[in-house]
Protein backbone atom coordinates (compact mmCIF):
# COMPACT_ATOMS: atom_id res chain seq x y z
CA UNK A 1 0.00 0.00 0.00
CA UNK A 2 2.64 2.50 -0.79
CA UNK A 3 1.28 5.90 0.08
CA UNK A 4 1.44 7.81 -3.38
CA UNK A 5 -0.79 10.76 -2.10
CA UNK A 6 -4.41 9.25 -2.64
CA UNK A 7 -4.94 7.89 0.54
CA UNK A 8 -2.74 10.73 2.92
CA UNK A 9 -5.83 11.25 4.63
CA UNK A 10 -4.47 8.43 7.36
CA UNK A 11 -1.58 10.56 7.99
CA UNK A 12 -3.54 13.27 9.92
CA UNK A 13 -1.82 15.82 12.41
CA UNK A 14 -1.99 13.94 16.20
CA UNK A 15 -3.07 10.66 14.75
CA UNK A 16 -1.18 7.63 16.24
CA UNK A 17 -0.24 5.03 13.58
CA UNK A 18 1.84 1.49 12.91
CA UNK A 19 3.87 1.88 10.59
CA UNK A 20 5.74 -1.10 8.18
CA UNK A 21 8.22 0.36 5.25
CA UNK A 22 9.23 -1.35 2.19
CA UNK A 23 12.23 -2.06 3.71
CA UNK A 24 10.79 -4.07 6.56
CA UNK A 25 11.12 -1.08 9.20
CA UNK A 26 8.16 -1.34 11.89
CA UNK A 27 7.46 1.81 14.27
CA UNK A 28 4.27 3.26 15.88
CA UNK A 29 4.29 6.84 16.47
CA UNK A 30 2.50 10.08 16.11
CA UNK A 31 2.05 12.07 13.18
CA UNK A 32 3.40 15.24 13.81
CA UNK A 33 2.88 16.63 10.17
CA UNK A 34 2.56 15.70 6.52
CA UNK A 35 3.66 17.81 3.47
CA UNK A 36 1.87 16.71 0.46
CA UNK A 37 4.49 18.74 -1.97
CA UNK A 38 7.56 16.83 -1.12
CA UNK A 39 5.46 13.46 -0.11
CA UNK A 40 7.16 13.20 3.61
CA UNK A 41 5.46 12.68 6.82
CA UNK A 42 6.86 13.71 9.98
CA UNK A 43 6.58 10.89 12.82
CA UNK A 44 6.94 11.11 16.79
CA UNK A 45 7.91 7.42 17.94
CA UNK A 46 6.38 6.07 20.88
CA UNK A 47 3.39 7.84 22.69
CA UNK A 48 4.87 8.93 25.86
CA UNK A 49 5.93 12.24 26.38
CA UNK A 50 9.23 13.56 28.28
CA UNK A 51 12.55 15.69 27.07
CA UNK A 52 13.54 13.53 24.84
CA UNK A 53 11.57 12.19 21.94
CA UNK A 54 12.69 10.37 18.30
CA UNK A 55 11.59 11.96 15.22
CA UNK A 56 11.36 10.33 12.08
CA UNK A 57 11.10 11.73 8.32
CA UNK A 58 9.84 9.19 6.10
CA UNK A 59 8.62 9.53 2.06
CA UNK A 60 5.36 8.59 2.49
CA UNK A 61 5.91 5.71 -1.06
CA UNK A 62 8.02 3.72 1.44
CA UNK A 63 5.08 3.14 3.47
CA UNK A 64 3.70 -0.65 3.20
CA UNK A 65 1.22 -0.82 5.84
CA UNK A 66 -0.31 2.18 8.16
CA UNK A 67 -2.34 0.83 10.54
CA UNK A 68 -4.48 3.70 12.56
CA UNK A 69 -4.21 3.66 16.17
CA UNK A 70 -6.12 6.50 17.50
CA UNK A 71 -6.19 10.46 18.50
CA UNK A 72 -4.52 12.18 20.62
CA UNK A 73 -4.13 16.54 21.12
CA UNK A 74 -1.80 18.48 18.61
CA UNK A 75 1.78 17.16 19.16
CA UNK A 76 2.99 20.52 18.38
CA UNK A 77 0.84 22.23 21.46
CA UNK A 78 3.61 25.14 22.50
CA UNK A 79 2.94 24.13 26.22
CA UNK A 80 4.08 20.95 25.92
CA UNK A 81 6.86 20.98 23.85
CA UNK A 82 10.64 21.29 25.18
CA UNK A 83 13.69 22.00 23.19
CA UNK A 84 16.91 22.22 25.33
CA UNK A 85 18.97 25.05 23.14
CA UNK A 86 21.79 24.47 25.34
CA UNK A 87 21.86 21.23 24.35
CA UNK A 88 21.52 21.88 20.68
CA UNK A 89 23.70 24.78 20.53
CA UNK A 90 26.80 22.51 21.93
CA UNK A 91 25.91 19.93 19.71
CA UNK A 92 25.69 22.24 16.89
CA UNK A 93 29.77 23.78 18.04
CA UNK A 94 30.97 20.30 18.46
CA UNK A 95 29.71 19.29 15.02
CA UNK A 96 31.04 22.54 13.85
CA UNK A 97 34.68 21.99 15.57
CA UNK A 98 35.24 18.57 14.30
CA UNK A 99 33.75 19.59 10.67
CA UNK A 100 36.55 22.21 10.59
CA UNK A 101 38.82 19.28 12.33
CA UNK A 102 38.41 17.12 9.61
CA UNK A 103 38.75 19.56 7.22
CA UNK A 104 41.80 21.09 8.00
CA UNK A 105 43.29 17.31 7.58
CA UNK A 106 42.65 17.49 3.32
CA UNK A 107 45.43 19.04 1.74
CA UNK A 108 43.86 21.38 -1.11
CA UNK A 109 46.09 20.63 -4.47
CA UNK A 110 48.04 18.20 -3.98
CA UNK A 111 48.50 14.43 -5.25
CA UNK A 112 46.31 11.64 -3.84
CA UNK A 113 49.60 10.29 -2.96
CA UNK A 114 50.25 13.25 -1.16
CA UNK A 115 47.19 12.88 0.80
CA UNK A 116 47.67 9.02 2.07
CA UNK A 117 50.98 9.85 2.84
CA UNK A 118 49.71 12.43 4.52
CA UNK A 119 46.83 10.18 6.40
CA UNK A 120 49.68 7.25 7.16
CA UNK A 121 51.81 9.69 8.81
CA UNK A 122 49.07 11.26 10.57
CA UNK A 123 48.66 7.90 12.18
CA UNK A 124 51.94 7.82 14.17
CA UNK A 125 53.24 11.34 14.13
CA UNK A 126 51.12 14.97 14.85
CA UNK A 127 50.65 16.37 11.14
CA UNK A 128 49.05 19.63 9.78
CA UNK A 129 49.11 20.75 6.34
CA UNK A 130 51.07 24.17 5.26
CA UNK A 131 49.50 24.74 2.00
CA UNK A 132 51.14 21.98 0.42
CA UNK A 133 53.84 21.60 2.63
CA UNK A 134 52.96 18.43 5.48
CA UNK A 135 54.42 19.84 8.73
CA UNK A 136 55.09 17.32 11.19
CA UNK A 137 55.14 17.79 14.76
CA UNK A 138 55.23 21.94 14.61
CA UNK A 139 58.70 21.69 13.39
CA UNK A 140 59.98 19.39 10.24
CA UNK A 141 58.64 20.07 6.72
CA UNK A 142 58.07 17.67 3.97
CA UNK A 143 57.90 19.22 0.91
CA UNK A 144 56.87 17.47 -2.62
CA UNK A 145 57.71 14.73 -4.20
CA UNK A 146 57.20 14.19 -0.27
CA UNK A 147 60.32 11.91 0.25
CA UNK A 148 62.88 11.30 2.77
CA UNK A 149 65.03 13.69 0.71
CA UNK A 150 62.45 16.13 0.63
CA UNK A 151 62.44 16.65 4.81
CA UNK A 152 63.56 19.94 6.25
CA UNK A 153 63.77 21.65 9.17
CA UNK A 154 63.78 20.84 13.10
CA UNK A 155 66.15 19.23 15.31
CA UNK A 156 68.21 16.33 13.55
CA UNK A 157 66.78 13.93 15.61
CA UNK A 158 63.33 14.77 14.85
CA UNK A 159 64.26 15.31 11.34
CA UNK A 160 65.78 11.97 11.30
CA UNK A 161 62.70 10.45 12.78
CA UNK A 162 60.40 12.01 10.06
CA UNK A 163 62.52 10.92 7.41
CA UNK A 164 62.56 6.95 8.88
CA UNK A 165 58.82 6.81 8.98
CA UNK A 166 58.13 8.81 6.07
CA UNK A 167 60.31 6.27 4.27
CA UNK A 168 58.84 3.46 5.93
CA UNK A 169 54.98 4.49 5.07
CA UNK A 170 55.87 4.88 1.55
CA UNK A 171 57.01 1.49 1.24
CA UNK A 172 54.08 0.21 2.96
CA UNK A 173 52.12 2.61 0.92
CA UNK A 174 53.72 1.02 -2.48
CA UNK A 175 53.63 -2.55 -1.18
CA UNK A 176 49.26 -1.33 -0.97
CA UNK A 177 49.32 0.54 -4.33
CA UNK A 178 48.06 3.05 -2.82
CA UNK A 179 51.71 5.04 -3.86
CA UNK A 180 54.72 5.15 -6.25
Amino acid sequence: MAMDGSNTGELAIGRFVSIKTTLSDEFQGQVITFDRPSNIVVIQEGSKGGARRNIRLLKANYIKELSYLGQAEDPLDIKKCYLDLNSLRAREELAIRQAEAESERIGVGVTAQAQNIFDALSKTLPVRWDKTVIVVMNEVRVSSPYTPESVSGGTPAANERVKKVLELERRRLQTRGGGQ
